[in-house]
Protein backbone atom coordinates (compact mmCIF):
# COMPACT_ATOMS: atom_id res chain seq x y z
CA UNK A 1 0.00 0.00 0.00
CA UNK A 2 1.49 3.74 -1.21
CA UNK A 3 0.86 5.86 1.96
CA UNK A 4 0.06 9.65 1.97
CA UNK A 5 3.46 11.36 2.97
CA UNK A 6 1.65 14.20 5.12
CA UNK A 7 4.72 16.59 4.71
CA UNK A 8 4.02 16.77 0.92
CA UNK A 9 0.63 18.31 1.66
CA UNK A 10 -0.18 22.00 1.78
CA UNK A 11 -2.85 22.68 4.52
CA UNK A 12 -5.87 22.46 1.94
CA UNK A 13 -4.82 19.11 0.60
CA UNK A 14 -4.43 17.52 4.01
CA UNK A 15 -7.79 18.51 5.26
CA UNK A 16 -8.58 16.78 1.78
CA UNK A 17 -6.77 13.97 2.69
CA UNK A 18 -8.34 13.81 6.21
CA UNK A 19 -11.83 13.48 5.18
CA UNK A 20 -10.86 11.09 2.39
CA UNK A 21 -10.05 8.54 5.54
CA UNK A 22 -13.32 9.90 6.97
CA UNK A 23 -11.48 12.31 9.65
CA UNK A 24 -12.92 15.60 10.37
CA UNK A 25 -10.99 18.42 8.27
CA UNK A 26 -10.03 20.59 11.32
CA UNK A 27 -7.26 17.84 12.42
CA UNK A 28 -5.67 19.29 9.87
CA UNK A 29 -4.11 21.96 11.68
CA UNK A 30 -3.63 20.11 14.45
CA UNK A 31 -1.03 17.57 12.77
CA UNK A 32 0.82 20.85 11.16
CA UNK A 33 1.34 22.00 14.16
CA UNK A 34 2.70 18.70 15.59
CA UNK A 35 4.78 18.51 12.16
CA UNK A 36 6.01 22.09 11.79
CA UNK A 37 6.25 23.73 15.05
CA UNK A 38 7.23 20.64 17.29
CA UNK A 39 9.06 18.51 14.66
CA UNK A 40 7.02 15.34 15.25
CA UNK A 41 7.11 12.50 12.37
CA UNK A 42 5.81 9.64 14.75
CA UNK A 43 1.87 10.07 14.69
CA UNK A 44 1.50 8.27 17.76
CA UNK A 45 3.12 11.38 19.40
CA UNK A 46 0.20 13.58 18.46
CA UNK A 47 -1.27 13.40 22.26
CA UNK A 48 -4.60 16.13 20.98
CA UNK A 49 -5.47 13.34 18.55
CA UNK A 50 -7.62 10.30 19.25
CA UNK A 51 -6.20 6.79 19.76
CA UNK A 52 -8.10 5.93 16.24
CA UNK A 53 -6.96 8.48 14.47
CA UNK A 54 -3.39 8.36 15.53
CA UNK A 55 -3.02 4.50 14.49
CA UNK A 56 -4.94 4.96 11.43
CA UNK A 57 -2.30 7.54 10.30
CA UNK A 58 0.33 5.40 11.39
CA UNK A 59 -1.16 2.92 8.98
CA UNK A 60 -1.76 5.02 5.92
CA UNK A 61 0.18 7.87 6.26
CA UNK A 62 3.40 9.11 6.81
CA UNK A 63 5.88 12.05 7.59
CA UNK A 64 9.50 11.87 5.27
CA UNK A 65 11.90 14.03 6.38
CA UNK A 66 15.40 14.70 5.28
CA UNK A 67 17.73 12.85 7.05
CA UNK A 68 20.84 14.90 8.67
CA UNK A 69 24.18 13.02 7.71
CA UNK A 70 26.59 15.60 8.51
CA UNK A 71 26.74 18.83 10.37
CA UNK A 72 29.85 20.89 10.18
CA UNK A 73 30.71 24.24 12.40
CA UNK A 74 32.28 27.14 11.65
CA UNK A 75 34.87 29.56 13.19
CA UNK A 76 31.77 32.34 12.75
CA UNK A 77 29.43 30.11 14.02
CA UNK A 78 27.71 29.02 10.68
CA UNK A 79 26.73 25.64 10.19
CA UNK A 80 26.22 23.33 6.88
CA UNK A 81 24.22 20.41 7.08
CA UNK A 82 24.65 17.69 4.79
CA UNK A 83 20.92 15.95 4.34
CA UNK A 84 20.30 12.69 2.81
CA UNK A 85 16.83 12.36 0.66
CA UNK A 86 14.91 9.23 0.30
CA UNK A 87 16.51 8.11 -2.87
CA UNK A 88 20.15 8.65 -1.48
CA UNK A 89 21.15 11.63 -2.70
CA UNK A 90 22.61 14.91 -0.75
CA UNK A 91 21.97 18.50 -0.59
CA UNK A 92 23.25 21.13 1.51
CA UNK A 93 21.33 23.95 3.39
CA UNK A 94 23.25 26.31 5.99
CA UNK A 95 22.34 28.10 9.19
CA UNK A 96 23.92 31.27 9.56
CA UNK A 97 23.46 32.79 13.33
CA UNK A 98 23.57 36.30 12.22
CA UNK A 99 21.97 38.27 14.80
CA UNK A 100 19.51 39.02 14.87
CA UNK A 101 18.66 37.78 11.38
CA UNK A 102 19.09 34.51 11.86
CA UNK A 103 19.02 32.66 8.43
CA UNK A 104 18.48 29.76 6.84
CA UNK A 105 20.07 29.16 3.15
CA UNK A 106 17.99 26.07 1.54
CA UNK A 107 18.49 23.98 -1.70
CA UNK A 108 15.87 23.63 -4.12
CA UNK A 109 17.83 21.29 -6.69
CA UNK A 110 20.20 18.31 -6.34
CA UNK A 111 22.71 20.23 -8.11
CA UNK A 112 22.50 22.65 -11.00
CA UNK A 113 22.20 23.18 -14.25
CA UNK A 114 23.08 26.95 -14.67
CA UNK A 115 27.41 26.22 -14.65
CA UNK A 116 27.92 28.91 -13.47
CA UNK A 117 32.05 29.88 -14.03
CA UNK A 118 32.57 30.89 -10.55
CA UNK A 119 30.19 28.28 -8.53
CA UNK A 120 31.19 24.63 -7.38
CA UNK A 121 27.30 23.69 -7.34
CA UNK A 122 27.67 24.11 -11.02
CA UNK A 123 30.42 21.17 -11.40
CA UNK A 124 28.00 18.63 -10.04
CA UNK A 125 25.32 19.44 -12.82
CA UNK A 126 21.51 18.82 -12.42
CA UNK A 127 20.62 15.49 -11.04
CA UNK A 128 16.81 15.74 -10.23
CA UNK A 129 14.53 18.79 -9.21
CA UNK A 130 13.79 18.61 -5.28
CA UNK A 131 10.21 18.30 -4.64
CA UNK A 132 8.11 20.81 -2.27
CA UNK A 133 8.39 18.33 1.00
CA UNK A 134 12.28 17.78 0.41
CA UNK A 135 12.23 22.13 0.17
CA UNK A 136 10.28 22.90 3.15
CA UNK A 137 11.55 19.50 4.68
CA UNK A 138 14.90 21.71 5.22
CA UNK A 139 13.86 24.25 6.80
CA UNK A 140 11.72 21.96 9.36
CA UNK A 141 14.99 20.19 10.35
CA UNK A 142 17.15 22.81 10.64
CA UNK A 143 14.86 25.14 12.27
CA UNK A 144 14.66 21.86 14.98
CA UNK A 145 18.22 20.90 14.80
CA UNK A 146 18.64 24.23 15.91
CA UNK A 147 16.35 25.01 18.27
CA UNK A 148 14.53 28.19 16.75
CA UNK A 149 11.38 26.30 15.44
CA UNK A 150 9.58 29.16 17.99
CA UNK A 151 11.52 31.68 16.62
CA UNK A 152 11.60 34.56 14.13
CA UNK A 153 13.95 33.49 11.64
CA UNK A 154 14.78 34.18 8.11
CA UNK A 155 14.70 31.31 4.79
CA UNK A 156 17.00 32.31 1.54
CA UNK A 157 16.76 30.06 -1.61
CA UNK A 158 20.20 30.37 -2.35
CA UNK A 159 21.51 26.95 -1.83
CA UNK A 160 21.90 24.20 -4.40
CA UNK A 161 19.71 24.74 -7.73
CA UNK A 162 17.93 27.56 -9.33
CA UNK A 163 14.78 28.20 -7.98
CA UNK A 164 12.95 29.04 -11.01
CA UNK A 165 13.83 25.85 -12.64
CA UNK A 166 11.41 23.97 -10.01
CA UNK A 167 8.91 26.47 -9.67
CA UNK A 168 5.96 25.04 -8.86
CA UNK A 169 7.84 22.79 -6.02
CA UNK A 170 9.67 25.79 -4.72
CA UNK A 171 6.41 27.83 -4.79
CA UNK A 172 4.54 24.66 -3.15
CA UNK A 173 7.13 24.81 -0.66
CA UNK A 174 6.74 28.48 0.10
CA UNK A 175 3.25 28.49 0.42
CA UNK A 176 3.82 25.30 3.17
CA UNK A 177 6.35 27.22 5.05
CA UNK A 178 4.21 30.97 5.37
CA UNK A 179 0.97 28.62 6.66
CA UNK A 180 -0.13 30.12 9.76
CA UNK A 181 -0.79 26.25 11.40
CA UNK A 182 2.56 25.50 10.86
CA UNK A 183 6.05 27.42 10.85
CA UNK A 184 4.03 30.57 9.86
CA UNK A 185 6.95 32.59 8.09
CA UNK A 186 6.19 35.91 6.75
CA UNK A 187 6.65 36.00 3.08
CA UNK A 188 8.89 39.16 3.63
CA UNK A 189 11.42 36.97 5.59
CA UNK A 190 11.87 34.87 2.60
CA UNK A 191 14.20 35.41 -0.23
CA UNK A 192 14.36 33.78 -3.60
CA UNK A 193 17.31 34.06 -5.48
CA UNK A 194 17.58 33.25 -9.31
CA UNK A 195 19.93 33.67 -12.05
CA UNK A 196 16.97 35.27 -13.85
CA UNK A 197 14.41 33.19 -15.89
CA UNK A 198 12.49 35.90 -17.53
CA UNK A 199 8.97 33.14 -17.32
CA UNK A 200 9.07 32.54 -14.45
CA UNK A 201 10.05 35.89 -13.35
CA UNK A 202 6.90 36.98 -14.45
CA UNK A 203 4.75 33.85 -12.60
CA UNK A 204 6.37 35.28 -9.76
CA UNK A 205 5.08 38.99 -10.12
CA UNK A 206 1.98 37.44 -10.16
CA UNK A 207 1.32 35.25 -7.30
CA UNK A 208 0.12 35.59 -3.81
CA UNK A 209 3.10 34.62 -1.76
CA UNK A 210 5.70 36.59 -3.05
CA UNK A 211 8.98 36.65 -1.65
CA UNK A 212 11.59 39.18 -1.56
CA UNK A 213 13.53 39.18 -4.97
CA UNK A 214 17.45 38.55 -5.38
CA UNK A 215 18.42 38.54 -9.07
CA UNK A 216 22.11 37.30 -9.89
CA UNK A 217 23.78 39.74 -12.25
CA UNK A 218 27.55 39.15 -12.43
CA UNK A 219 28.14 41.72 -15.07
CA UNK A 220 27.08 44.44 -16.98
CA UNK A 221 27.25 43.42 -20.16
CA UNK A 222 25.87 40.28 -22.10
CA UNK A 223 29.37 39.38 -23.73
CA UNK A 224 30.79 38.97 -20.56
CA UNK A 225 27.71 37.34 -18.60
CA UNK A 226 27.67 34.64 -20.71
CA UNK A 227 31.01 33.82 -20.21
CA UNK A 228 30.24 33.89 -16.39
CA UNK A 229 26.43 32.58 -16.01
CA UNK A 230 25.82 30.74 -19.74
CA UNK A 231 22.18 30.59 -19.51
CA UNK A 232 22.64 34.25 -20.41
CA UNK A 233 22.86 32.91 -24.03
CA UNK A 234 19.46 32.02 -24.11
CA UNK A 235 17.74 34.79 -21.27
CA UNK A 236 20.23 37.89 -21.60
CA UNK A 237 20.30 41.21 -19.57
CA UNK A 238 17.58 42.93 -21.35
CA UNK A 239 14.58 40.22 -21.13
CA UNK A 240 15.87 39.58 -17.77
CA UNK A 241 15.60 43.43 -16.81
CA UNK A 242 12.03 43.85 -18.86
CA UNK A 243 10.90 41.23 -16.61
CA UNK A 244 12.08 42.67 -13.37
CA UNK A 245 10.09 45.57 -14.28
CA UNK A 246 7.02 44.05 -14.35
CA UNK A 247 7.03 43.77 -10.89
CA UNK A 248 4.68 45.61 -8.92
CA UNK A 249 6.19 48.43 -6.70
CA UNK A 250 4.68 48.61 -4.00
CA UNK A 251 4.40 44.62 -3.17
CA UNK A 252 8.22 45.13 -2.34
CA UNK A 253 10.95 47.61 -0.75
CA UNK A 254 13.14 46.75 -3.26
CA UNK A 255 14.77 43.90 -5.82
CA UNK A 256 18.46 42.92 -4.85
CA UNK A 257 21.03 42.41 -7.87
CA UNK A 258 23.46 40.32 -6.76
CA UNK A 259 27.36 40.66 -8.30
CA UNK A 260 29.77 38.09 -7.54
CA UNK A 261 33.01 40.44 -7.91
CA UNK A 262 36.16 38.34 -9.44
CA UNK A 263 39.59 39.82 -9.56
CA UNK A 264 40.42 41.54 -12.98
CA UNK A 265 37.47 40.46 -14.70
CA UNK A 266 34.06 42.38 -13.48
CA UNK A 267 35.19 44.33 -10.69
CA UNK A 268 36.52 47.67 -12.30
CA UNK A 269 35.08 50.85 -11.77
CA UNK A 270 33.57 51.50 -15.53
CA UNK A 271 32.02 47.68 -14.86
CA UNK A 272 30.57 49.33 -11.75
CA UNK A 273 29.46 52.82 -14.06
CA UNK A 274 27.99 50.31 -16.68
CA UNK A 275 25.91 48.55 -13.59
CA UNK A 276 24.67 51.53 -11.97
CA UNK A 277 23.72 52.86 -15.63
CA UNK A 278 21.71 49.44 -16.76
CA UNK A 279 19.54 49.53 -13.27
CA UNK A 280 19.02 52.97 -13.60
CA UNK A 281 15.69 51.74 -15.73
CA UNK A 282 14.15 50.04 -12.85
CA UNK A 283 11.32 51.45 -11.64
CA UNK A 284 11.36 49.51 -8.45
CA UNK A 285 13.87 50.59 -5.19
CA UNK A 286 17.35 48.44 -6.08
CA UNK A 287 19.81 47.65 -4.18
CA UNK A 288 23.28 45.81 -5.49
CA UNK A 289 24.67 43.21 -2.99
CA UNK A 290 27.92 42.79 -3.90
CA UNK A 291 29.88 39.53 -3.24
CA UNK A 292 33.30 39.08 -3.02
CA UNK A 293 34.18 35.51 -4.53
CA UNK A 294 34.91 32.94 -2.18
CA UNK A 295 37.86 31.22 -3.58
CA UNK A 296 38.07 27.16 -3.91
CA UNK A 297 39.93 25.00 -5.37
CA UNK A 298 38.28 24.18 -9.22
CA UNK A 299 37.44 27.65 -9.55
CA UNK A 300 39.44 29.49 -11.78
CA UNK A 301 38.93 33.31 -10.34
CA UNK A 302 40.87 35.16 -7.45
CA UNK A 303 39.20 37.47 -4.66
CA UNK A 304 39.71 41.05 -5.71
CA UNK A 305 41.80 43.11 -2.94
CA UNK A 306 39.52 44.80 -0.41
CA UNK A 307 40.73 48.26 -1.60
CA UNK A 308 39.28 47.00 -4.94
CA UNK A 309 35.90 45.98 -3.63
CA UNK A 310 35.49 49.35 -1.85
CA UNK A 311 36.56 50.90 -4.97
CA UNK A 312 33.64 49.17 -7.06
CA UNK A 313 31.10 49.64 -4.16
CA UNK A 314 32.13 53.27 -4.33
CA UNK A 315 31.90 53.58 -7.76
CA UNK A 316 27.91 52.29 -7.85
CA UNK A 317 27.51 54.26 -5.19
CA UNK A 318 28.39 57.74 -6.63
CA UNK A 319 25.88 56.43 -9.69
CA UNK A 320 22.96 56.52 -7.15
CA UNK A 321 22.80 52.81 -6.45
CA UNK A 322 21.99 51.57 -2.82
CA UNK A 323 24.88 49.18 -2.55
CA UNK A 324 25.93 46.56 0.16
CA UNK A 325 28.44 44.39 0.38
CA UNK A 326 28.39 40.99 1.60
CA UNK A 327 30.10 39.31 4.42
CA UNK A 328 31.54 35.89 3.95
CA UNK A 329 30.32 33.38 6.23
CA UNK A 330 31.36 29.85 7.30
CA UNK A 331 34.48 30.07 4.34
CA UNK A 332 36.24 27.07 6.29
CA UNK A 333 33.68 24.65 5.74
CA UNK A 334 32.87 25.73 2.48
CA UNK A 335 29.67 26.94 3.49
CA UNK A 336 30.13 30.14 2.22
CA UNK A 337 28.23 31.29 -1.32
CA UNK A 338 29.13 29.21 -4.29
CA UNK A 339 30.99 26.70 -2.25
CA UNK A 340 27.82 24.49 -1.91
CA UNK A 341 29.11 20.60 -4.08
CA UNK A 342 28.23 17.30 -2.75
CA UNK A 343 30.82 15.21 -4.50
CA UNK A 344 31.06 11.56 -5.16
CA UNK A 345 28.41 9.21 -7.60
CA UNK A 346 25.31 11.23 -8.85
CA UNK A 347 24.90 13.35 -5.71
CA UNK A 348 25.16 10.58 -3.06
CA UNK A 349 26.21 9.16 0.00
CA UNK A 350 29.53 6.97 -0.57
CA UNK A 351 28.59 5.35 3.11
CA UNK A 352 31.93 3.08 2.50
CA UNK A 353 33.83 6.46 2.10
CA UNK A 354 32.62 8.94 3.90
CA UNK A 355 35.88 11.26 2.94
CA UNK A 356 34.45 11.28 -0.45
CA UNK A 357 31.31 13.19 0.57
CA UNK A 358 32.99 16.95 0.48
CA UNK A 359 29.67 19.28 1.30
CA UNK A 360 29.68 22.77 -0.39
Amino acid sequence: MVRTDIAALELGQLETALEDLGAKAFHARQIYRWVYRVGLTDFRDMTDLSVALREQLSQECEIRTPQVAQRNSSVDGTEKFLLELDDGRMIESVFIPDTPRLTFCVSTQVGCAMKCAFCLTGKMGLHRNLTAAEIAGQVRVLAHAVGLADKSFNVVLMGMGEPLHNYDATMKALRMLTARAGLAIPERRITLSTVGVPRGLERLAAEPVMPNLAVSLHAANDDLREQLVPVNRRYGLTDILEACRLFPAGRRRRITFEYVLLADTNDSENDARQLAGMLGGVKNKTKVNVIPLNEAPGIPFRRPTDSRINRFARTLARGGVTVSIRKSRGRDIRAACGQLLVEGAAGRLVKEHPSSVDPR
